[in-house]
């Protein structure tokens, strides 16, 4: 949600008095190595900077005050590393969550980034027997409209 000011109040706004607003996402370092590798990858291609990184990753103090800002009283919020298994692999999890950034290359060259994102990520985020993990740190909290 790109507009999170917009999110933030359509929540408070309905929400009765003493609702509760318990949400999960993507937090400060989430898939920071993927991250890293899609840029090594995709800016020499001619891929822009904000053309890659099409998400905004809060850390928990940024986000209380966000929340707080909008009327909500912030009963827990943590920021936790969740690393998760990737049972089809890293192509796969590049082809559906990366996908807009990945289809801002012609067609043809599509296969080769691919193909160097995992070889750099390989070493970091694939086991010994070939099982792949994403770095995922999750941002989470319960907060209620007084």
């Amino acid at each position: 949600m790109r507009d999170q000011d917009a999110v933030l109040n359509g929540v408070h706004r309905a929400l009765k008095p003493g609702g509760r607003f318990v949400a999960e996402f993507g937090g400060q370092g989430n898939i920071a190595a993927i991250r890293v590798a899609l840029r090594a990858v995709l800016l020499p291609l001619g891929i822009a900077e904000e053309g890659i990184e099409n998400n905004r990753f809060f850390g928990s103090r940024e986000y209380r005050v966000r929340l707080e800002g909008h009327g909500f009283l912030v009963e827990d919020i943590t920021l936790t590393p969740r690393p998760t298994p990737l049972l089809s692999g890293m192509a796969e999890w590049l082809l559906t969550f990366r996908r807009s950034v990945l289809e801002q290359l012609p067609a043809a060259e599509r296969p080769a980034a691919i193909e160097q994102i995992v070889a750099l990520l390989k070493p970091v985020l694939c086991g010994r027997e070939g099982n792949w993990t994403a770095d995922y740190v999750r941002l989470r909290f319960v907060a209620r409209r007084p």
